[in-house]
């Protein structure tokens, strides 16, 4: 039963990376057929980031009250029905009113089940779950790409993801009794009847704040070193568009493939030291990208380690959550801690698309070290300040 459970949990982690790339994947066809300007993707994209916000600030709550199982299974729905709304839709206004369940269902499945994993799970496990959220972000787009070239046009491509998701909503639900089997550590294990902890108490506990900053900083991180990097290859170093652009998907793919590899490891190491081995890797790539030689393979390859770098960071600061704060008060710090993160990935990219274009694209390294560097220094200050 307990290795059925962990199954659904990887097929979980699927159905929540599968609609991350779609938007940006389908955009350049759905715009023109919208009839609105290119930019207003990123007023598409903050309306779902500000849902996901919302519902991971009060994922503490809902899931204290109806259980991981019930909020995974609402929460897949929600998004299954967003997408197939998104399929129907040929106004751009009723597709940002449907943008919201589809971000409150993002948001509450990420915070009950990274918590729920960082309690009943190994390093090992928690690494190679969000591998699998990186097969989903990766399927997408070739569904994306064989929907526009089949001629079922983009709404092809929402609605067969939006299938996919209401198959994996059916399966979760069949699956609901073997959540009830795993009881979450702590105080509720005992029978205690846990109060929500609430955001003002989150942060009033020594090193949260810390927490929060780093994680922030390191999901702006990734969001950048994502987003630009094509541009930066460009515009500052001159290489084509399409490798440029596939150099850009392979930033991903070794965070992907990072994953999987670090989840052999992490056991071994432990979660601090994955997340300091994680953070050095992305200053070495950000030393390589910034070194002042033309050949553009170098720049490059330093891209390919800064994803590599970000592989194991995530994982490894939700994993230990629990550990630094107490299994009855995870669920609140993971919750914050992804709110944390979608401010990050909403803040800190356009703030470098602010600089590259009127300062330069050469800051692109330096911009991405400064926050590891930050990220890297709120970690050490919190496990200081929770070995105190």
């Amino acid at each position: 039963m307990v290795s059925l459970l962990l199954a659904i949990i990887y097929l979980s982690f699927v159905s929540l990376g599968l609609p991350d790339s779609l938007v940006g994947s389908g955009w350049p066809v759905m715009y023109p057929e919208l009839g609105v300007p290119v930019s207003f993707a990123g007023l598409l994209t903050s309306i779902i980031a500000a849902g996901t916000i919302a519902s991971s600030l009060v994922s503490e709550r809902v899931t204290h009250r109806f259980g991981t199982g019930c909020v995974t299974v609402v929460s897949v729905l929600l998004t299954a029905l967003a997408l197939l709304g998104f399929s129907v839709c040929r106004r751009f206004w009723l597709m940002c009113l449907i943008a919201v369940p589809y971000g409150l269902g993002a948001g509450a499945i990420d915070a009950a089940l990274n918590n729920y994993v960082a309690l009943h799970y190994n390093s090992r496990q928690m690494s190679w779950l969000h591998c699998f959220w990186g097969v989903g972000t990766s399927i997408s787009p070739y569904i994306m790409s064989y929907a526009l070239g089949s001629n079922l046009g983009w709404a092809g491509g929402y609605r067969i993801v939006g299938l996919i998701q209401l198959a994996i909503t059916l399966v979760l639900f069949l699956s609901l009794p073997l959540w009830k089997g795993r009881a979450s550590s702590g105080p509720a294990a005992a029978g205690e009847k846990v109060k929500p902890l609430g955001l003002v108490q989150s942060f009033q506990l020594p090193g949260a704040a810390c927490v929060f900053i780093a994680f922030f900083c390191y999901c702006g991180i990734e969001y950048t070193a994502g987003l630009w990097a094509t541009s930066y290859l460009n515009l500052y170093h001159g290489v084509d568009e399409q490798t440029a652009a596939s150099c850009a998907s392979l930033f991903y793919l070794g965070i992907t493939a990072g994953r999987f590899v670090t989840g052999f490891i992490a056991d071994r190491f432990g979660d601090r030291n994955m997340i300091r081995m994680g953070l050095l890797v992305i200053v070495c790539g950000c030393v390589i990208v910034a070194l002042p030689i033309n050949a553009a393979l170098l720049p490059m390859a330093g891209i390919i380690i800064i994803g590599l770098g970000c592989a194991p960071v995530y994982p490894a600061f939700i994993h230990a959550t629990p550990a630094l704060f107490g299994a009855q008060n995870s669920q609140a710090i993971i919750g914050i801690q992804m709110a944390c993160a979608y401010v990050g990935s909403l803040l800190l990219p356009p703030l470098f698309g602010l600089l590259g274009e009127h300062i330069t694209m050469a800051l692109y390294p330096f911009f991405i070290a400064f926050f590891v560097l930050l990220s890297y220094a709120m970690q050490s200050i919190l496990y200081r300040k929770r070995r105190a």
